[in-house]
């Protein structure tokens, strides 16, 4: 007998869950109360990344990433009696959806190109156990490749509600299903508009990035809000050009000095040797200067509940149809962005003080560190947290395209030495 995949995984998703509605997964269900939150070690050590090792022993295996997110899901949120954040708060999911087909490649080896479906889900099913009703999955991009990894089938399951990307001139003269916020220190940005409901009251965002190669280095948790925002304002990566087109939509909320202002920080960083910086890259230095501003500009307005990472398997490559998986067996998480991004740098091969996002971050008061080694690490067990060394961590080179030097190959690690008592900033 042929059987669907909504099947096999309604299948999957019950041998997770057993008859008596008591999954599988390490943990145990809680008894839902009013409010919830995260494990008060991770609300006290807000600063500190946090590793999970995972055990999927293949990538396609969905049953065992499946059970991986109810796992962790179960020991990182909590029931609360005291206030929290109330149970009836909608929760904002934003995976890295990126989905990509093409005909030289099969499916499978293109899996890595975006969040994986089944660890999505089993945090769902783990939030859905301590009572959680209302959630919005939100992604500004290629609604056509939703489901080619499942994305919408898991949505509708769950009843999780899913914005339209597009939007039309009279929808921005409305505000239809968005939500404008005022950027007061941006560089590149004054106005950001998001879809409904990120950034309105009574919301919760969790960020679950995906660990893979782009041209801006790794794409992990920072980058992954970039979908938050309403097309066209998500088109960050493509430099001067699209700041004024179309000049009716994008124009009036572009700080009138934005030019001046990125050009005196990219001389700047010219002058103080930071690497790559004579790269001749079509992503060159200018417009990688751009998109930091831009992300800085979108981090300084966004509230996250928690940032993860899912690299139960990482990519190499473009982020796209370009690269490979590697079987990785690690999820990181942390209430800081910015330091989970820098650790995922680190164990992704490259040198994070040489990606100019996360130096830019601290000049502008966004973040207060870029060093790896100055970021508490713990290894989040099933017996609880347990620091260690970043050392005790495997690194995985996942080889990028960001700013190739001279001679270099295409895709190559930022790996050069960094002095960071020198630039300290």
């Amino acid at each position: 007998m042929n059987i669907s995949r909504r099947d096999f995984l309604r299948a999957a998703t019950a041998t997770a869950v057993g008859a008596a509605g008591v999954p599988a997964a390490g943990g145990t269900a809680v008894q839902p109360k009013a409010y919830f939150g995260l494990h008060p070690f991770i609300e006290r050590n807000s600063k500190a990344v946090f590793i999970r090792r995972t055990n999927v022993p293949h990538k396609m295996d969905e049953a065992a990433k499946l059970r991986e997110g109810l796992a962790l899901a179960r020991q990182i949120f909590v029931p609360l009696d005291q206030p929290g954040i109330p149970i009836t708060h909608r929760v904002i999911l934003k995976p890295n959806q990126t989905s990509v087909r093409v005909k030289s490649r099969r499916d499978e080896d293109l899996w890595g190109t975006g969040t994986d479906p089944q660890f999505y889900e089993g945090l769902v099913l783990g939030l859905k156990e301590i009572g959680l009703k209302r959630f919005h999955f939100i992604e500004a991009n290629s609604y056509w490749c939703w489901n080619y990894r499942g994305f919408v089938d898991i949505n509708l399951r769950h009843g999780i509600q899913m914005n339209e990307c597009d939007r039309h001139p009279r929808h921005f003269r409305d505000g239809y299903e968005m939500t404008w916020s005022n950027v007061p220190d941006g560089v590149v940005f004054t106005h950001i508009p998001y879809y409904a409901p990120v950034n309105e009251p009574d919301t919760w965002l969790l960020n679950i990035a995906k660990w893979k190669a782009h041209g801006m280095c790794l794409t992990q948790a920072v980058k992954n809000e970039q979908g938050l925002v309403v097309v066209p304002y998500v088109r960050y990566c493509y430099g001067w050009p699209v700041l004024h087109a179309p000049p009716d939509l994008l124009t009036p909320h572009i700080n009138k000095k934005a030019e001046p202002l990125v050009k005196d920080f990219f001389e700047r960083h010219v002058k103080m040797g930071y690497s790559r910086y004579d790269s001749r890259a079509e992503l060159s230095p200018m417009r990688q200067e751009i998109w930091a501003h831009k992300t800085l500009d979108n981090m300084s307005v966004l509230k996250t509940g928690l940032a993860m990472i899912e690299g139960i398997y990482g990519r190499d490559g473009d982020g796209f149809a370009v690269g490979n998986d590697y079987l990785t067996n690690l999820v990181m998480f942390s209430k800081d962005k910015f330091r989970l991004d820098v650790i995922g740098l680190w164990l992704g091969g490259h040198e994070p003080g040489n990606v100019h996002l996360y130096r830019i971050a601290k000049e502008r008061g966004l973040s207060d560190t870029f060093n790896p080694w100055e970021i508490p690490v713990y290894e989040w067990t099933d017996d609880g947290p347990t620091q260690r060394k970043l050392t005790d961590f495997p690194r995985t080179p996942l080889r990028t395209y960001y700013l190739p030097k001279e001679n270099e190959p295409l895709l190559h690690l930022v790996n050069e030495p960094f002095d960071y008592e020198r630039h300290k900033i």
